[in-house]
């Protein structure tokens, strides 16, 4: 995702990535056949997996029910419409209110069982069936009654979680008039997704998914995707979730406002005051399994603040979990206090800087390679970022599945080399006053503008090259990089799923919606559609390094910077889990310590 992650500048709700159109204003209340759920209904609660890791209880919480409070960064969430979202904020309240038919293990990346209990390839690999979970309530928060609500259809019956729900999310997704940028996870492994999503034909029996029945799931996959090891995993994505049709038809772009939207996960929407907070508060009625377990926390609230006065609300016990600013990760490893409740840990995630290589001067690759060798990423983590970031060679992050390690490609990609950046960039511009003048931009997040000087500082010391800094807002920053990207800019790519295929076949492949390059490599193309189809891991991986080598050296095309790391402050009577997953945390599983 670049999907965004986004929230805390260097945790890993802060690298948002991509692009997404904002809902609209607060909506009136609907009227709706609801169901009030009677207050003492409770659910057996299942325990999570014994890997989670917990935070020493050592104080007290505030006092009242379980109410969690986090920030979400500064700037409104996208969407919440799992269609729709591209982002890790986004995605964050859709996992949280929605439940794939798999789900990652947050700690582990792993794949379990979500909605479905089971699922099987077909002996040629080329259908996959799925078992849906039954007896799960769609359902919403009521904000008249206050309470949360199973929502019934016409004849006053419960509305239950279907197979046929998934069909019609999936082809949702497709449906071109849905406009989906993350459509395309969807389009290369089921048949037909292509064709409808392009328009090229419009009957929706001719796309391969098919509910057989209300708990039987049938997905018909293309030809390169058959058998497939990351298949399952795409088909849990957040596209791919279940979608209130009902709703939808009735309130269109406004289902997911305050007091509409209806879901069926461990959380569901309470209120979301624009460019404000949002809040999820507790589904008595979502069963809980082991993967999904019932909430223990009765409410969540995000905050939207940048960094600096988020981790002041921390401080001030207003809020419960932070990312620390890059000016404060000092006092915090040294404050007794602070120090205790920091946790910095590997995320899978890589920080880097896109061209846009129709723009002068980077529609020469020697340029772009020059910015590239003249950036100092371990100054840059010394000195800057101090959160134990990697320098990144190359895009994907190592210990996705068929990605390059530093084991098996110690020298593939790019590394600090100022001699070499002068060089190749007096090949091209002798006369540096030739030069058009430079843009940097980035949405507005303290931490990445921290980042951001200090490498036009490189680049002024060694290229003498003055680069101008530019921010946006989140929202207006993602409709720059789809409608017309600046000269460089920032962004975070996070795992959807833990598969180099889904760091460059899925980001940089030319036919990608996340490209926002405007750079496009036949060979490239080619690597990366042969690497997707091998089975051999050991092949995958040598072909990813090569497609590597064209994406940050030959063609240069992006600057790969860092990989991710989550520095975050937890207050020690929050008991949670540690998320590798880029920002999306299984918060279902958190609890708070009376």
């Amino acid at each position: 995702m670049s999907r965004k992650t986004t929230f805390w500048a260097l945790s890993v709700l802060t690298l948002l990535s991509l692009v997404v159109t904002a809902c609209g204003g607060p909506a009136p209340t609907p009227q709706v056949i609801v169901q009030t759920a009677p207050p003492q209904v409770q659910t057996a609660v299942v325990t999570a997996p014994p890997a989670v890791q917990t935070v020493v209880v050592t104080a007290a919480p505030p006092a009242g029910p379980k109410t969690l409070r986090l920030n979400m960064g500064p700037g409104d969430i996208p969407t919440i419409d799992p269609a729709l979202s591209t982002d890790t904020s986004s995605v964050q309240i859709v996992e949280e209110t929605t439940v794939g038919l798999t789900r990652q293990n947050e700690e582990t990346a792993s794949l379990e069982p979500g909605m479905a209990e089971s699922w099987e390839f077909s002996p040629d690999g080329k259908k996959i069936t799925f078992k849906v979970r039954q007896g799960v309530p769609w359902v919403r928060y009521n904000p008249l009654t206050k309470q949360v609500e199973k929502v019934v259809d016409e004849e006053g019956k419960d509305r239950i979680v279907t197979a046929k729900d998934f069909e019609y999310g999936i082809l949702r997704t497709l449906d071109p008039k849905t406009a989906s940028d993350y459509a395309y996870v969807l389009t290369t492994i089921i048949e037909g997704a292509a064709d409808f999503n392009s328009g090229t034909i419009t009957d929706t029996t001719k796309v391969g998914v098919k509910a057989l029945d209300d708990w039987t799931l049938e997905v018909t996959l293309t030809d390169d995707a058959a058998g497939a090891a990351f298949v399952p995993n795409i088909l849990g994505m957040w596209v791919a979730h279940a979608q209130p049709r009902w709703l939808i038809e009735e309130r269109g772009d406004r289902w997911t406002e305050t007091g509409f939207f209806q879901g069926y996960g461990p959380y569901t929407l309470k209120a979301w005051n624009h460019d404000a907070d949002i809040t999820l508060i507790k589904n008595p009625f979502w069963p809980g399994i082991p993967s999904v377990p019932q909430a223990k926390i009765e409410e969540i609230t995000w905050t939207m603040l940048d960094e600096s006065p988020a981790f002041a609300a921390y401080e001030a016990g207003e809020l419960d979990v932070a990312g620390v600013p890059l000016s404060e990760i000092d006092r915090v490893k040294a404050d007794p206090t602070l120090s205790k409740e920091l946790k910095i840990g590997p995320v899978l995630c890589t920080y880097y800087y896109g061209f846009n290589v129709t723009k002068p001067p980077f529609d020469n690759p020697k340029v772009r390679l020059a910015f590239s060798l003249a950036v100092d990423r371990r100054s840059l983590i010394d000195n800057v970022t101090k959160g134990g970031q990697e320098p990144a060679q190359w895009f994907s992050r190592p210990g996705l599945t068929a990605a390059p390690t530093m084991q098996t490609h110690p020298n593939l990609g790019v590394k600090y080399d100022p001699e070499q950046a002068k060089k190749l960039l007096d090949e091209v511009y002798p006369d540096r006053s030739k030069m058009p003048p430079i843009t940097l931009m980035m949405n507005q997040v303290e931490g990445h503008i921290k980042i951001g000087e200090a490498i036009a500082k490189m680049w002024e010391e060694v290229l003498g090259v003055k680069v101008t800094i530019q921010t946006q807002e989140w929202r207006v920053y993602l409709k720059t990089l789809t409608d017309d990207p600046p000269q460089i800019w920032r962004l975070g790519w996070c795992q959807d799923y833990p598969d180099a295929n889904n760091f460059l076949k899925e980001v940089f492949r030319s036919d990608s919606q996340q490209n926002h390059t405007r750079w496009a490599n036949p060979e490239f193309d080619r690597l990366v559609d042969e690497a997707a189809k091998e089975k051999d891991e050991a092949k995958r991986r040598e072909l990813y390094a090569q497609a590597e080598d064209i994406l940050v050296r030959q063609d240069a095309a992006i600057i790969p910077i860092y990989w991710y790391t989550r520095v975050t402050v937890t207050k020690p009577y929050v008991q949670r889990t540690f998320s590798i997953l880029g920002g999306l945390e299984h918060i279902e599983k958190w609890d708070i310590s009376k």
